[in-house]
């Protein structure tokens, strides 16, 4: 297949659910905006979670066999900010609102959940590596 063809395949094109704050999409960066790649024997997904911070939060990233991702979590980040000696109350909200999000696609074909390596960089952004599924024998 030729690799500009996967620019306009239509299974790279996920229908995307996304519930909470995600959904909101209010003023900020947009939670849930999802990138998609293949390889030959992979799949790879990155999902932009701005202000989900790894050591404040339980991001869990379920993967099924058939390709269905649901990844869900809480922005805990928000109104109030005490990162810092000072307590400073939030009066102008630009980043997304704290709350729970959920964001549900499915990868183009099936996948071996136990073949994944996630990672949570420092920019907000998850991303993951899945294996392709392969059957036995072949």
């Amino acid at each position: 297949m030729d690799p500009h063809e996967f620019v306009e395949h239509v299974q790279l094109r996920p229908a995307i659910v996304l519930t909470g704050t995600a959904k909101e999409g209010k003023s900020g960066p947009p939670v849930g905006l999802v990138d998609i790649g293949i390889s030959a024997v992979a799949y790879l997904f990155r999902i932009s979670l701005p202000g989900v911070r790894k050591d404040q939060c339980n991001v869990k990233c379920d993967i099924q066999r058939d390709g269905k991702v649901h990844v869900h979590g809480v922005i805990t980040s928000g109104g109030v900010l005490r990162d810092s000696p000072s307590v400073y109350q939030i009066r102008v909200q630009q980043l997304c609102t704290p709350g729970p999000f959920s964001v549900c696609f499915n990868l183009p074909g099936p996948v071996d959940p136990r073949l994944s390596s996630p990672n949570f960089r420092s920019d907000g952004i998850l991303e993951v590596i899945v294996m392709k599924y392969r059957a036995s024998g072949f």
